[in-house]
């Protein structure tokens, strides 16, 4: 298997007081913030970890604070190491 192929990965993060406290206003300016808050918080850790340019980020998940990134096994392997991160699974896809 080639090690340099990147593949979509989802990110989940380990418990974040301040996302919670975010998630639990539901006004529209809540939903913004939070919005705001993730994609800072997901692009500063990708940006701390692996190379720029390196992978893709395609969406950050406001409902369970995480994201999908196109990376390869290896860069998928420096995430879990991080101490933000709870777990990265590729994705799996159905036939």
């Amino acid at each position: 298997m080639d090690g340099n192929k990147r593949e979509l990965h989802f990110v989940f993060m380990n418990y974040d007081p301040e996302y919670e406290r975010l998630r639990s206003n539901r006004t529209k300016k809540g939903e913004n913030e939070l919005d705001l808050y993730l994609s800072r918080k997901h692009d500063e850790l990708l940006a701390k970890n692996l190379q720029p340019g390196s992978y893709t980020k395609t969406l950050s998940l406001v409902i369970v604070d995480g994201f999908a990134v196109e990376i390869t096994n290896e860069q998928a392997d420096v995430l879990r190491a991080s101490k933000e991160v709870r777990i990265v699974e590729k994705n799996q896809e159905l036939a």
